[in-house]
């Protein structure tokens, strides 16, 4: 997801909350960035050598007082939203999922801990949406303006997809969630030609009464910007739009994936949004914007870059980035 369009709100500046989420925070941290460092240190090269950068003038803001990140002056890149991927085209790379391939209902809840938990996972894209430009182009409203239906997404320089990696994802996210007992839905499992349009895909987060809603992107910036950032909606109260009550939650969801991600994965927050804080704040997404129970966005890195995609295109580190942020979910579900 690109931060350009006529519609882009800046992301919000806000300091952590000094409270017990943010000590909750701040022990995943250490660990989480003793983790980074080493990733640093050795390249970030991925296991099996296997949505949103900003334009040129907008500005991302830090959600927490942390050290600036680099200043690079990214490009490309679109996503729900916001702006125009580079399209995909159907892919050359393989990603098969790990995970049934049934239609985005979740198997009989078990019984672990999110027993009667309900969580929706938004596989962002869909895989046939190059093959229908008209439909994904139609306008829809989010309650501040109107945007595209959806999006192509991404893909890597060599053809893999946003829309595979997502659902691959995805798929690994429900695995592992069901396993805890929680009831799984996806808004879409490459089980339908196109879509969900933006508006839809909030609405089947609210229609489910989803205890959590995590949308799973991947980013389309410019060489060398690299790292994760999770998108938390900022207030919003226009038309159809009402984030108010959400606001918060959504912010203890992400700051919980944020650290979680970190520390399964070693990829470190995004250098180019989020002043190194992995967190950034938009009034701009319809996901976002329509959504009435906690959500949030993860772009977990980006496919433009050729380190970050070598992480990408390995199913060892989609299983780590699967674990981190279904981590991060449960972190929150059990408070």
């Amino acid at each position: 997801m690109s931060y350009t369009g006529p519609d882009f709100d800046p992301p919000e500046s806000r300091r952590f909350r000094r409270g017990p989420l943010t000590v909750a925070l701040a022990a995943l941290v250490p660990g989480a960035l003793l983790g980074w460092a080493v990733y640093a240190a050795v390249g970030g090269s991925g296991d099996d050598g296997g949505e949103a950068s900003t334009s040129a003038g907008a500005s991302a803001s830090a959600s927490s007082p942390a050290p600036s990140a680099t200043g690079a002056s990214p490009s490309g890149g679109a996503g729900e939203s916001d702006g125009k991927k580079p399209s995909a085209s159907p892919d050359s790379g393989s990603a098969s999922a790990s995970a049934s391939s049934s239609p985005s209902a979740s198997a009989p809840a078990g019984t672990g801990p999110l027993k009667g938990k309900v969580v929706v996972i938004d596989p962002g894209h869909n895989p046939g949406n190059f093959q229908h430009t008209s439909e994904i182009n139609r306008q829809v409203n989010i309650g501040t303006n109107s945007k595209e239906c959806d999006t192509t997404g991404t893909s890597t320089n060599d053809g893999f997809s946003e829309a595979k990696f997502t659902l691959d994802v995805a798929h690994r996210m429900r695995a592992l969630l069901e396993e805890q007992g929680a009831t799984v839905k996806l808004t879409q499992d490459d089980d339908r030609p196109f879509g969900p349009c933006i508006d839809e895909r909030a609405r089947i987060g609210n229609k489910a009464k989803a205890d959590a809603v995590v949308s799973i992107h991947a980013d389309g910036s410019g060489t060398g910007n690299r790292g994760f950032h999770v998108i938390l909606p900022g207030p919003v109260n226009s038309g159809a739009a009402d984030t108010r009550a959400i606001v918060e939650p959504s912010r203890e969801l992400g700051e919980r994936i944020a650290g979680n991600f970190v520390r399964a994965t070693g990829n470190g927050p995004s250098n180019y949004v989020g002043g190194g804080t992995g967190l950034v704040t938009r009034k701009d997404l319809g996901g976002l914007n329509l959504s009435t129970v906690p959500k949030v966005f993860i772009e977990c890195g980006n496919m433009r870059d050729s380190k970050d995609a070598a992480l990408l295109t390995s199913g060892a580190w989609r299983q780590k980035a699967a674990q981190g942020i279904s981590e991060g979910i449960v972190s929150f579900l059990r408070g």
